[in-house]
């Protein structure tokens, strides 16, 4: 057995340490800003009956999202995620500005919501039936063999 001296060892345990913390550092959670969050002074601005459309675009920036029918809103939405070493990601937090405009253009209603206003949706897991009936491969390659119309080719 061989015997190291003592500044060999301290420099040997050193390194293993700082690899270690190497290793720990990377694992880490890594949080992430996503979205379009409005500044708070900013959105504090947008009052209804005072501001427009362009305003508003000028004011605070593309909305996110705009609703597909009905009265417009402009919807800005933004979360933190997190994600630690390959766990899957994981939403911290979630806020959602719903600015509605009225006819003329001009601000109705400033909502902002979090997380807890969503509702979970439940995907139904159902196909659509196609008429006819189900052939395999063979059967389809082979099915059109000796069916064709003689009097079509002259």
């Amino acid at each position: 057995m061989t015997y190291l001296p003592r500044p060999a060892r301290t420099a040997g345990r050193l390194t293993l340490a700082l690899a270690a913390l190497t290793v720990l550092a990377a694992c880490s959670a890594d949080i992430a800003p996503r979205g379009n969050e409005p500044a708070p002074e900013l959105l504090a601005q947008v009052k209804p009956g005072e501001l427009t459309r362009g305003d508003v675009r000028a004011l605070l920036g593309s909305p996110s999202t705009t609703s597909a029918f009905g009265d417009e809103t402009w919807y800005y939405i933004s979360s933190q995620t997190t994600q630690w070493a390959f766990n899957a990601t994981e939403e911290l937090q979630r806020q959602v500005v719903a600015i509605s405009f009225d006819d003329r253009g001009i601000v109705k209603d400033v909502r902002t919501m979090d997380e807890t206003a969503g509702r979970d949706v439940e995907i139904v897991d159902r196909t659509t039936p196609t008429p006819g009936r189900e052939e395999t491969i063979i059967q389809q390659l082979l099915g059109n063999l000796g069916r064709f119309n003689k009097d079509a080719a002259k």
